[in-house]
């Protein structure tokens, strides 16, 4: 009878918590449903720049549809620079010059096999010579870099914005569930106030986190780093205040930590398929909008342009000013949330 009782309260329990039911039964679908979509996605179509005469031109492009004519040389590589293309192909005979990209292995595979399969469509006799001749270069990384210096960036990114926003988000919640959020609210100090005041207390160790991750991924992983580990910091410095911004204000919504834990699911996990870690050209164009409401797209690109293309910050500084509109945005309506909703 004493079993039957404590199994009775426990499914009570759970009837009533209606967040912790729909973690167990709808979040797993959701996750799954984001997979099915990301990973049932079209191969990756690559988008190459040709520069040649007029009959090597119309045979490239009548074999694939990835070809785009330049008349003009310069303008085909300051659109590779600016990563509209893959790569640019030059043939003048009786050789060709292949110049890819370079920052993400998979269009670079992808790149090179069209060009090829495309050569081999071409049967006359300079293109013949062509097909022997050719030379690759890389604007960026090179032929020996690995998947993961491409993703590292990403993952650089992602675990500092995990850790934070968790962390912080727990942290928070337990300031307002011991009561001692409703004593600071009992003294002059104002919403506004402790916001900053909390932001600012945890950013003391998000710096501290940012360094220590960011140094073991280029110094002990071997990640590659092309342009400045001080530029690289601040970014995942700026990144960790979004996560922190974000995670005190959802706590606003949690009653406890198993509640904070279950917006891991809808808030984290998206940020994992739709920031960049994974292709998103190669899915869905419906899909494809939803990357430019994630935090952690413009963090990881901004890294990622550092490390591998040796970005300063003036080519990097819109993606560090959308970060710190998030973080505004957030703490702004943490203030609001803590008026609304929390009973102080």
């Amino acid at each position: 009878m004493r079993i039957k009782a404590l199994v009775i309260r426990i499914i009570r329990q759970f009837i009533r918590d209606k967040r912790t039911l729909a973690m167990m039964f709808i979040a797993p679908l959701f996750i799954l449903t984001l997979v099915n979509l990301v990973f049932s996605s079209n191969d990756y179509e690559p988008k190459i720049g040709v520069i040649s005469d007029q009959k090597v031109v119309d045979q490239l492009k009548s074999s694939d549809q990835a070809f785009t004519v330049y008349q003009n040389k310069s303008k085909a590589h300051q659109d590779l620079a600016d990563e509209k293309l893959d790569a640019v192909i030059e043939v003048t005979f009786p050789s060709t010059t292949i110049t890819l990209e370079g920052s993400n292995p998979t269009a670079n595979k992808a790149s090179i096999l069209t060009i090829e399969k495309a050569l081999k469509s071409i049967q006359t006799q300079d293109t013949n010579k062509i097909k022997g001749n050719s030379e690759i270069i890389y604007l960026h990384g090179s032929a020996d870099m690995e998947t993961f210096d491409y993703i590292g960036p990403f993952l650089i990114g992602f675990f500092i914005f995990f850790f934070v926003f968790l962390i912080s988000g727990v942290s928070f919640l337990r300031e307002r569930t011991s009561g001692t959020l409703e004593r600071l609210l009992a003294t002059p100090m104002r919403r506004w106030e402790m916001v900053v005041g909390y932001v600012l207390g945890f950013g003391i160790f998000t710096i501290l986190q940012s360094a220590i991750i960011v140094s073991f991924a280029i110094y002990v992983l071997d990640i590659k780093m092309a342009g400045s580990i001080w530029l690289v910091t601040l970014i995942t410095l700026m990144l960790a205040i979004t996560a922190l911004s974000l995670g005190t204000l959802l706590s606003a919504f949690a009653k406890n930590e198993l509640q904070m834990i279950q917006f891991i699911p809808l808030i984290v996990v998206p940020q994992v398929f739709f920031s960049g870690l994974f292709s998103i050209e190669t899915m869905a164009d419906w899909l494809q909008p939803l990357s430019m409401i994630m935090p952690l797209t413009y963090g990881g690109k901004a890294i990622r342009d550092v490390m591998i293309q040796g970005d300063g910050l003036g080519m990097v500084y819109g993606n560090v000013l959308v970060l710190l509109v998030f973080s505004l945005l957030f703490m702004l309506l943490n203030v609001l949330a803590l008026k609304k909703h929390r009973k102080l």
